[in-house]
C-alpha cells in the first residue's frame, strides 16, 4: 500500500501555520525549526518559499492586514470622509483584534508588505479627494494607525484583576469596582475605542470645517 502523501508545502499554508502559531503562543514561540515541526517538514524546505523567519513573519503581518475593509474608500462609496475613517476603524480593529501577537510587527508600518501599501494608500487618495491637502492626509493616516494598534496592543479592563480586596479604598478611593472591569472587558474596551475615535473624527471635522470656511472666505476676500 502506497504511504499517504504528504500535504505540499505552499507560501499559504507556511503562513496559515505561522499565524496560527503566533496566535496561540505568541511571537516568541516562531521559529523556523519549531515551524517546520508544525508543517512536518525539514528545516531548509521553508527556504524554497521565504528567506527569513522575519520574512515569514512579514508574510503573517500582511495577511492580517489583507482582512481590513477599504471598501468605504472607493471612488464610488457614497460614505462622506468621516464616516470612511470611522468604519474603517472599526474593521482595522476589528482584524487586529483577532491577532494581538502580530501586532507589534504591523504598528511598525507596511514597508513593502502589499496588502499594508494598499492600505495606506486607499486612506490617503479618499482624504486627498475629499480635500484634505497632502500633508494633512498624510498625518491622518499615521494618527489613525497609532490610534488603533494601540487600542489593539492591549486590553484596559484586563489591567486589572477580578478580586475586590486588591484595591484597599484606603490607598485607592476611586478604585472600589475596578475589580469588575476584567469580565466586563469587552464592554469597556469597545467603548473606549469608540469614544477615543467619536473624539478623534469630531476633531479632524472641526479642522476641516475651518478650512473650508477659510478656503471660501479667501476665495470671497478675491473676487471682491
Amino acid at each position: 500500500m502506497a504511504r499517504p502523501r504528504k500535504p505540499l508545502l505552499s507560501r499559504d499554508r507556511i503562513v496559515e501555520t505561522a499565524g496560527a502559531l503566533v496566535d496561540a503562543e505568541g511571537l516568541a514561540a516562531l521559529s523556523t525549526r519549531r515551524l517546520a515541526a508544525e508543517l512536518g517538514v525539514s528545516g531548509p524546505s521553508l527556504y524554497n518559499h521565504f528567506r527569513t523567519k522575519d520574512e515569514i513573519l512579514d508574510a503573517v503581518a500582511d495577511a492580517v492586514s489583507a482582512k481590513i475593509d477599504l471598501s468605504m474608500f472607493a471612488a464610488d462609496d457614497p460614505r462622506d470622509w468621516r464616516t470612511a475613517l470611522h468604519d474603517w476603524a472599526v474593521s482595522y480593529r476589528a482584524a487586529l483584534a483577532d491577532h494581538p501577537h502580530i501586532v507589534p510587527v504591523l504598528a511598525q508600518g507596511p514597508g513593502r508588505r502589499p496588502a499594508g501599501l494598499r492600505v495606506a494608500d486607499a486612506v490617503f487618495g479618499a482624504m486627498v479627494r475629499a480635500g484634505w491637502p497632502p500633508a494633512q492626509a498624510t498625518y491622518i493616516g499615521a494618527l489613525m494607525r497609532y490610534f488603533v494598534t494601540g487600542s489593539a496592543l492591549g486590553s484596559f479592563a484586563r489591567g486589572f484583576v477580578d478580586d475586590e480586596t486588591a484595591y484597599d479604598p484606603a490607598a485607592y478611593p476611586h478604585l472600589g469596582q475596578a475589580h469588575l472591569l476584567a469580565e466586563r472587558r469587552r464592554q469597556v474596551d469597545e467603548g473606549a475605542f469608540e469614544t477615543g475615535l467619536r473624539a478623534l473624527l469630531d476633531g479632524l471635522a472641526g479642522q476641516y470645517a475651518s478650512r473650508v470656511t477659510g478656503s471660501r472666505d479667501a476665495s470671497a476676500a478675491a473676487e471682491g
